[in-house]
Formats: structure tokens, C-alpha cells, sequence
């Protein structure tokens, strides 16, 4: 029975249940759950052969024999047989192939397949999510289905173009616009016409990337002062209700002296975020919107893993999307400096409050990926949390790991990425080391150290601005999603400084290290900086 049948009935009770009904698990309950399923995904995971290429002859009985012989994964273990949809190689027949940006400047994408069991499972938790989005406890929930969603959604065949596809298949929610009329549409065109249509009937829901949801917003509020402007022409356009909603509104900012803001003509039942950086969107989204945005998780890899509840304290991982180890922070940067070092991953009931986590993730119901390493960090906040009466860990997403810089949950921006760029530019960089910075307003942005060769700098002088503005557009030649960073949120997302020749190699030879190329962290910039200030006061005195 669908979701829509038990509205119908008023089987509220059986709806939370039915799909809410994870958060009232013990740990004992959860893992049994992840257990029972992991060992079903272990005799199709080993049988195929994808899994017999990674497990070279090794044939695993149970989940610790697992953890012992499948080593930890990335997308290059699979990229041969996923990248040419080798379908009778996998663990069960996809019925969908969903695509993203697997490293920008270097590969063009990555695909990942979605089985029947995949996308029954996105289904409930997806529809647990919209129930979720609208509690105010456990239990209470408005939803119905002659509710209007707003769309801010990328659509297939990325990730996010599930969503609505997998809602669809419980509840007849309404779009705005349409799906088959969105997805011929650009960014631009899918804002216009949704807030058109929501102006007319209204809208209860919205779901979108942090930061395009906050991109939509302030858009939407330059559309709104001017739409609402255009006098009783307008008003025609809209219902009743609307009609008398607007001018309350034009009254109100007007007595306000303020502009004005979607709250201020919509009360959302529900409004979902996901992506990186949300955490630095939330309190203007909140003030936007009138309402506390509800972050879920969601990758293309293991599609949706998580979602907070009514009390915005975290995210719960779901037990029957994917099977969840977790490596130490300590150890995940040790890996990355030693590649021989293999870290130990503890399961869901060894972790502990306050640590931070790469997570591991092995994907359930006839998933491709085993013991993979998806490029994302959590912090686990509480093992059980009395204000929503839980009992299993949940955690707060914290970014993407130290190799990557993500902006806005747009951009994977690599090493490779930064060096291809800084080789079209022609600039003779002598060295160089980039990581994820905050403004002043918190949002993010790439900072790069730069150090280039004296000589080319005598002979043509460039500022630091000529020197962000080429290498800017090279990274736009190399990256679509750095490209749609400007495109789609009006971000310029780099800043560089410019360091004295000589800078780099004496740290170098103070620290007998080399400072990371990629996010160095706040005490190793520090002691760059500090070195390139004693630098520069030693030339002035000589």
C-alpha cells in the first residue's frame, strides 16, 4: 500500500512506523538489521565478477572475514566495469545509471548502477525524509498529496533527479514545474517558472543543494519584489488566497521598511537540504524561509544514507541503505601520507562522540561498491539523544576529505585540478598549496599560495588579481562544475597570495617537511606565513 492509500485511511500511526520507525531502534536492533542484509549482499557482492577481480581468489563467509579480505575501495577499482556498464559483471542487474563528476580536470564523470532492491529502499527513506521534513515530534506529521513541491533539483541523470521519480511512485505530489517539463529547462528558466506556478497555487515543500537553495531564494525575492509590483495584473494571475496573501505582504515589508522574502508569501510544511557547506546556509535559509531547513545525505555512490529529524540535531544513518565503517581521522590522514598504512574502520556501535570519521561505505541490495571510500568526513555528536528519544549514534556532516576541496557541494577540485590549471596559465609557479577557506560572510571559497619564479615576475609584473583572473579561467576551461560555480550561484571562488620566492623552501628546511599541497591545516599555513613575514623583513633590512 502506498503512502497516498494510508493518508486516505488516516493510518498515521503505520505511516511513522513504516518509514520512521529506524529512529526508534536500539543498537542492538540496528545492527542486527545491518548484519542480517550485509551478509545477503556478501554472497551476491562475492559471486560476481566485479567482486571476484578485488577479491583475487579469497572467498569471504562472513562480515569479518569481509572486513579482512576486500580491501578499502575507490571509483578506479571499479571504473573498468562501471564506465562501460558491464551489467552481467555486477552484483544484481541495474535498472538505472546514475552519473556525476568523478574528478574535475581529469576524468569527465562517474556512474554508478541502481538495482530494483536500490531504488525500493531510496523510495521508503526518501518518503521518510518528506515525512520527517514536516514533524514537529515523533510521530506528528502534515503531509498530504494534493501538496506542491518547489523544484531545485538537478535531474537524471544525476542523483538528485531520483527524488522526485521515487516520491512519485507513493504519493501524487505535485512539481513545480513538472519533471518532464523541468528537465528541459535551464537553472534560470526552472526558478521562473516554478515561482510563477507557486505564486498562483502556493507550495508546502522545497528541496535542494544548500547552496542553491539559498541561490533560488535570494533570486526568488528579487522576483517576488518585482512580480508583486505589477498591481492588480498580477493579483488576477492568483488565486484568492494568494492574491489577499500578497498584499498582506507588500503591507507588512512596506511597514517594515524591509525587502521582501518568500516567508513572507509562503509557509513551507517542509524544506529539505543536502550537499556540503549546509551548515553555513541554514540560519539565512531559516531567515529567508521562516523555517528550519531539515539536512538529509545523499551521494551518487550509495544514494541516501541519512537524515535529521524534527529537532535539526543531527543526522541518522538508514540500516538498510548501506553497511557503515568508519576510519579515524588520525588514520585517514596517515593513509594519505603513507599508502601502505592500512587503517582500522570501526562499525556504527564503536563509535565515539566527538571523534571525526571518513566513512566507509558498502552498498546494500545488490550494490557495486564494497568497503568504498566515498570522500566524506562526519563527526559523531551523541550515541543516543533524549530530546528525540533515540538510542543509535548521529552525526554531523563535516566535509569532504583533505584531498579534495568541495565549494558549495559544486566542485571537486583536485591536486591534479590545480596543476593542470596553473600549466595552461604558463605562470612559472615554483610551488604552491591550496585549501578551503570562509569569508567574512561564511562562505567558502579556495585559497591559493602561490610562489612564482622571480624572473618571470621581473620581466612582466603581474598583481595578484591578473594572476587570479587567468588562472580562474582555466579552471572554468577544465571544470563544468567549477564553471556553474559563477553560473548558477554567482560565485568566484578563488583568492590567491602571492608568496616571496624562497618562502616555500624555508619551511621546507626548517620543518624537514614539505607543507601539503592540499589543505594544509590552520598551524602549518600560520608557520608559512610567519616564515614568508621573517623573509620579506630580512630583504628589507639587506
Amino acid at each position: 500500500m502506498k503512502l497516498q492509500d494510508k493518508l486516505r485511511q488516516q493510518e498515521y500511526d503505520k505511516i511513522w512506523n513504516s518509514y520512521c520507525g529506524f529512529l526508534d531502534l536500539t543498537m542492538e536492533e540496528y545492527m542486527n538489521i545491518q548484519s542480517r542484509l550485509m551478509k545477503e549482499q556478501i554472497n551476491l557482492w562475492s559471486s560476481c565478477d566485479l567482486g571476484k577481480s578485488i577479491l583475487k581468489g579469497k572467498i569471504p563467509k562472513t562480515i569479518d572475514d569481509f572486513r579482512q579480505m576486500v580491501p578499502l575501495t575507490t571509483y578506479d577499482d571499479y571504473a573498468d566495469i562501471l564506465l562501460s556498464k558491464q551489467s552481467s559483471s555486477l552484483p544484481d542487474s541495474p535498472i538505472i545509471w546514475i552519473e556525476t563528476t568523478w574528478e574535475g580536470g581529469k576524468h569527465p564523470v562517474k556512474v554508478a548502477p541502481y538495482t530494483r532492491s536500490m531504488l525500493d529502499v531510496y523510495r521508503n527513506n526518501v518518503t521518510a525524509c518528506l515525512i520527517l521534513s514536516t514533524s514537529t515530534e515523533k510521530g506528528k506529521f502534515d503531509v498530504e498529496s494534493t501538496d506542491k513541491f518547489l523544484y531545485g533539483l538537478a535531474p537524471l541523470p544525476f542523483a538528485t533527479g531520483l527524488f522526485p521519480l521515487a516520491l512519485g511512485e507513493e504519493i501524487d505530489i505535485q512539481f513545480l514545474p513538472p519533471v518532464k517539463e523541468a528537465e528541459n529547462m535551464s537553472f534560470s528558466e526552472r526558478n521562473k517558472a516554478g515561482f510563477k506556478m507557486a505564486l498562483k497555487n502556493d507550495v508546502e515543500y522545497f528541496f535542494g543543494l544548500g547552496s542553491v537553495a539559498y541561490a533560488i531564494s535570494v533570486s526568488l525575492s528579487s522576483l517576488y519584489s518585482s512580480s508583486t509590483s505589477n498591481g492588480f495584473s498580477s493579483l488576477l494571475k492568483c488565486s484568492p488566497k494568494m492574491a489577499m496573501r500578497i498584499l498582506k505582504a507588500k503591507n507588512r515589508c512596506k511597514k517594515e521598511n524591509r525587502a521582501l522574502k518568500p516567508r513572507d508569501l509562503f509557509q513551507l510544511k517542509g524544506f529539505m537540504i543536502a550537499g556540503t557547506d549546509n551548515k553555513y546556509y541554514k540560519d539565512d535559509l531559516e531567515d529567508l524561509w521562516g523555517i528550519r531547513p531539515m539536512e538529509l545525505f545523499a551521494g551518487t555512490e550509495p544514494s541516501i544514507i541519512g537524515t535529521e529529524t524534527w529537532t535539526r540535531n543531527g543526522m541518522y544513518f538508514f540500516p538498510d541503505t548501506c553497511f557503515y565503517e568508519f576510519i579515524l581521522e588520525k588514520d585517514m590522514l596517515q593513509s594519505f601520507d603513507d599508502p601502505n598504512f592500512k587503517p582500522k574502520t570501526y562499525l556504527m556501535d564503536e563509535v565515539i562522540p566527538g571523534e571525526k570519521y571518513e566513512i566507509v561505505l558498502s552498498v546494500l541490495k545488490g550494490g557495486a561498491f564494497a568497503r568504498y571510500r566515498v570522500g566524506d568526513v562526519y563527526r559523531c555528536v551523541g550515541l543516543h539523544n533524549q530530546e528525540d528519544a533515540t538510542l543509535i549514534p548521529r552525526f554531523e556532516y563535516v566535509d569532504r576529505i583533505p584531498q579534495i576541496i568541495d565549494i558549495a557541494g559544486f566542485t571537486r577540485i583536485s591536486k591534479f585540478g590545480i596543476q593542470s590549471a596553473i600549466e595552461l596559465s604558463g605562470f612559472k609557479v615554483e610551488d604552491w598549496t591550496a585549501l578551503k577557506e570562509y569569508n567574512k560572510d561564511q562562505r567558502p571559497f579556495m585559497h591559493l599560495y602561490v610562489e612564482i619564479n622571480k624572473d618571470s615576475l621581473t620581466m612582466t609584473p603581474y598583481s595578484k588579481e591578473i594572476i587570479k583572473e587567468i588562472l580562474s579561467t582555466y579552471f572554468k576551461y577544465s571544470d563544468q562544475d567549477y564553471r556553474d560555480l559563477k553560473k548558477i550561484l554567482g560565485m568566484d571562488p578563488l583568492e590567491v597570495t602571492i608568496l616571496k620566492n624562497g618562502t616555500f623552501n624555508s619551511y621546507r628546511l626548517q620543518f624537514q617537511k614539505d607543507i601539503p599541497k592540499m589543505n594544509p591545516n590552520h598551524y602549518e599555513i600560520q608557520a608559512l606565513l610567519a616564515i614568508e613575514k621573517e623573509y620579506r623583513r630580512e630583504r628589507m633590512v639587506k
